[in-house]
């Protein structure tokens, strides 16, 4: 049996958990309740979260933006994550990214962020999917609009980081896949919110049972 490892949110774990009922074949390890191996692992899902800790961030942070990213910090979880997901690309295992998750991709592959952005994360946007979304003609896979509940975003792409799709009003990243690697595909919108988005953890899915 294929293990996916992420850490996912108390609050999301639910919302996670109800797209692999379909697949008793594939376990989703929750390592916030206790860090598996590594090495036993068969893909990576990366989920929404805190700030990532400025420790990490491939960009200056000045006295202000360190102080609203260290606010709500999670530094166990960023050296979790940092690590699981240097260990998932050395093995080119399957990798969805979410939110959070997708900032943590570009980053760890030399890639900056946008520490603060307006107009990302208003109540209406957050589990209604209003944001009206533009896609590269090569995209993966698409959804004309999509929730939106985020302060920060991806800015200089990492290594190999190539853009998907933009929100249709702003030009902000919304969605990202690496190139020349098997499959690593990130989202900045919340698909865990909507049984619409079922399509991409299909897709996601259908990789892991590839390995």
């Amino acid at each position: 049996m294929p293990n996916v490892l992420s850490w996912i949110r108390e609050k999301d774990e639910k919302n996670f958990g109800a797209f692999f009922i379909p697949h008793p074949e594939v376990k989703l390890v929750n390592a916030r309740h206790a860090i598996p191996d590594l090495a036993g692992m068969d893909a990576l899902l990366l989920t929404g979260g805190a700030d990532i800790c400025a420790a990490y961030l491939q960009q200056p942070v000045t006295e202000m933006e360190l102080a609203l990213i260290e606010e709500d910090a999670e530094a166990d979880r960023d050296a979790f994550e940092f690590a699981a997901l240097q260990s998932a690309l050395e093995r080119g295992l399957p990798i969805l990214t979410v939110c959070k998750g997708t900032q943590v991709l570009n980053v760890a592959l030399g890639g900056t962020l946008h520490l603060d952005i307006p107009g990302h994360d208003l109540p209406e946007m957050k589990s209604h999917n209003v944001q009206p979304l533009r896609f590269a003609c090569d995209s993966t896979i698409r959804f004309e609009r999509v929730n939106s509940s985020h302060h920060q975003a991806i800015d200089r792409l990492g290594s190999n980081v190539c853009i998907e799709a933009w929100c249709g009003s702003d030009g902000v990243v919304e969605q990202v896949r690496v190139e020349d690697y098997p499959f690593a595909l990130g989202v900045q919108y919340h698909p865990e919110r909507d049984p619409s988005y079922k399509p991409l953890f299909e897709l996601f899915v259908s990789e892991v049972l590839k390995k």
